[in-house]
């Protein structure tokens, strides 16, 4: 039976991922510390896909539109402080790369779930890594696809699917909800029911929760890395509580102490018990090939909603 002392055991090195791209990579910080002290050493990475109020081109960025980064493999790269988009906007991990002084990486889903695998297994090659870790501030990757609040399931269900797939390699692999219903799109009731099925199937592996030291840094990475969701849990730790407004006042979310802690589960386990999203774009090999196969699910995603608001934008200059 796994357990997350005998997988951190069996590991030296992490690769630590915010799956959701934007300010995720915060929350990965959070885990990243966490594993630290367990004696391992870590690269951080995240995605080249910017929340639309920083970079309103709809969709994540693409090796030909950036600049100043190291590539290791068409979908993943190495982001420095003076990594940005060819539109001058700078990737929520080149300020953590400021943050840290040291390079994160970058991982392009523009390839769909196919060509995360291979980056990703290039990444880990080329970094010394032999253990990979998700982390998804929000907790919207527990979503089955139906839930009525889901605004961002594209990125997660995509990167659930390439790690269920490398995990099924024999890579060992472990995915984290930092911060549940932070990003005020699945409820807490939701969140916690997708918990205990899978508990129920063997998958829930143990958690972890900030501590002073880890949350004062956090604090300190906020100053500088734009993130609401990833803040929520630093607020709820010092004793932030009630109801919050978030995302231009479009979201609510609860803030309860419960949001400091990381709950690590099997991806695999995940994949196959909830996400009907995950299963349905494991075979793409790039991004609008997996977000047509949400469609047919009768899921809009974040990608559907950054074209409608950048034609909206357009239409009114």
């Amino acid at each position: 039976m796994q357990s997350l002392e005998t997988i951190i055991r069996a590991s030296s090195r992490a690769l630590v991922i915010g799956v959701g791209g934007g300010g995720d990579v915060v929350g990965a910080l959070a885990t990243a510390r966490f594993l630290e002290f367990c004696g391992l050493e870590f690269v951080l990475g995240g995605l080249s896909w910017e929340r639309s109020v920083y970079d309103p081109i709809p969709g994540p960025r693409k090796l030909c539109e950036t600049r100043q980064v190291r590539s290791l493999h068409p979908f993943a790269w190495m982001a420095n402080a003076e990594s940005q988009t060819d539109t001058a906007v700078f990737f929520a991990e080149s300020k953590m790369a400021a943050a840290l002084g040291q390079e994160i990486l970058l991982v392009d889903i523009n390839g769909g779930a196919q060509g995360v695998v291979d980056g990703l297994e290039a990444a880990l090659t080329h970094l010394r890594c032999d253990f990979l870790v998700g982390i998804d501030v929000g907790g919207d990757s527990l979503a089955e696809g139906h839930e009525t609040g889901l605004r961002s399931p594209l990125a997660d269900s995509i990167m659930l699917a390439a790690f269920a797939e490398l995990e099924k390699r024999g890579q060992r692999a472990l995915w984290g909800v930092f911060g549940y219903g932070s990003d005020g799109e699945l409820s807490t009731e939701e969140i916690e029911r997708a918990l205990s099925r899978i508990g129920a199937a063997g998958g829930l592996l143990g958690a972890w929760a900030l501590t002073p030291t880890v949350a004062t840094e956090l604090a300190r990475i906020i100053e500088t890395v734009p993130t609401e969701a990833s803040a929520i849990p630093v607020e709820c730790f010092a004793g932030a509580w009630g109801e919050r407004k978030i995302r231009g006042g479009e979201r609510t979310v609860k803030l309860t102490p419960l949001t400091t802690l990381t709950f690590f589960m099997s991806p695999t386990i995940v994949f196959e018990t909830l996400s009907a999203p995950a299963r349905a774009v494991h075979a793409s090999a790039n991004l609008e090939q997996a977000n047509a196969t949400l469609h047919h699910l009768g899921i809009k995603t974040e990608l559907d909603l950054e074209r409608e608001k950048y034609r909206k934008a357009d239409a009114d200059r």
